[in-house]
């Protein structure tokens, strides 16, 4: 990927996916307040922009904050660092309490992947770093103190890897790991590597132990109960989720503010929420096209899901009420 070489457009390093369905799904109207609570390279929040609306956009990365000042500048963009689980609290600092539309895209962002330095991928050698924010415990710091234990769950939770014990053990024996490739190659010694395989067996691992040093499903947790909260009636959330874990935390939470507690079947009905739905019920999962698959593969695993927001005060389970009636 190369950098655009307009300073008024984000950079094409990051090409966001499902944009144009995305855009659907917010419907802006020229004048309305959006937020786009993962900035990256700005690909959302310049479009959203483009389209008429007065953009928010957060990011907690040091870099994206940085990198994206002339995007933001060009494009009439409020750039606020931050994690967007606190976006209710950071736009009441600026005035703002309630919102048209929020966007979301959850994951690991090209820019963070394609920088061996950030520690995010095998691909090429970096330090062992993982950390969005470029700060607090690390994924060196992680591996090289949790008992094997602690490992192993982490491993087997956040990255699904059935091995997992098998993984943590030889991550506890190699002690201590310091750089991307000597974790690549303790997992696959582990776990066996053949040059034809299909997936690399180090893929869960990185994963797990990005997700867990982030807090990334925690945080996901908290910025769907912050839009919410922030949403006016008539408002629209979109979020675009990579893997299965991230997916079924939007799809429950969607289903649950909706009037559904959680999936039944034919043995168990679904149960109801005792509150009024916050949000309509919503569309099926959109996925990329062919089209779009054949420009950017990374949009292969993206899943986007988007309500729309009713007029009931938030959900009495959410930990960000409001007095927003």
């Amino acid at each position: 990927m190369t950098r655009a070489a307009d300073p008024a457009l984000a950079s094409d390093r990051h090409l966001p996916v499902l944009l144009a369905e995305v855009l659907d799904a917010l419907a802006i109207a020229p004048g309305e307040i959006h937020v786009d609570g993962t900035f990256g390279a700005g690909g959302y929040s310049s479009a959203m922009a483009r389209a008429g609306a007065r953009v928010f956009a957060f990011d907690r990365d040091p870099d994206a904050i940085r990198e994206g000042q002339a995007v933001a500048e060009a494009n009439g963009i409020i750039l606020i660092p931050g994690e967007f689980s606190a976006m209710e609290a950071l736009l009441a600092d600026r005035g703002v309490a309630v919102v048209s539309g929020v966007t979301l895209d959850i994951g690991v962002s090209s820019m963070q992947l394609d920088r061996p330095e950030r520690g995010f991928s095998f691909q090429a050698d970096g330090p062992l770093d993982m950390t969005m924010s470029q700060g607090g415990m690390n994924a060196a710091d992680f591996l090289n103190t949790a008992p094997e234990e602690e490992i192993a769950n982490i491993i087997y939770r956040y990255g699904e890897e059935p091995r997992s014990r098998r993984v943590a053990r030889a991550i506890v024996e190699a002690r201590p790991l310091e750089r991307t490739g000597q974790l690549a190659a303790v997992v696959r010694r582990a776990l066996g590597h053949k040059p034809h395989d299909k997936k690399d067996p180090a893929t869960r691992t990185f994963q797990a132990i990005r997700i867990h040093v982030n807090r990334e499903l925690e945080e996901l947790e908290r910025g769907l109960e912050a839009a919410e909260a922030l949403l006016e009636p008539g408002g629209r959330l979109a979020v675009v989720t990579f893997h299965s874990l991230e997916d079924r935390i939007v799809k429950q939470f969607l289903r649950k503010r909706s009037g559904g507690e959680g999936g039944g079947s034919r043995h168990m009905p679904e149960r109801k929420s005792a509150d009024a739905p916050t949000f309509e019920k919503p569309g099926k999962a959109v996925r990329a096209g062919e089209h779009e698959l054949a420009r950017n593969p990374r949009a292969r695993s993206a899943t986007l899901r988007s309500a729309v927001r009713t007029d009931a005060p938030p959900s009495s389970g959410s930990t960000h009420r409001s007095d927003r009636p």
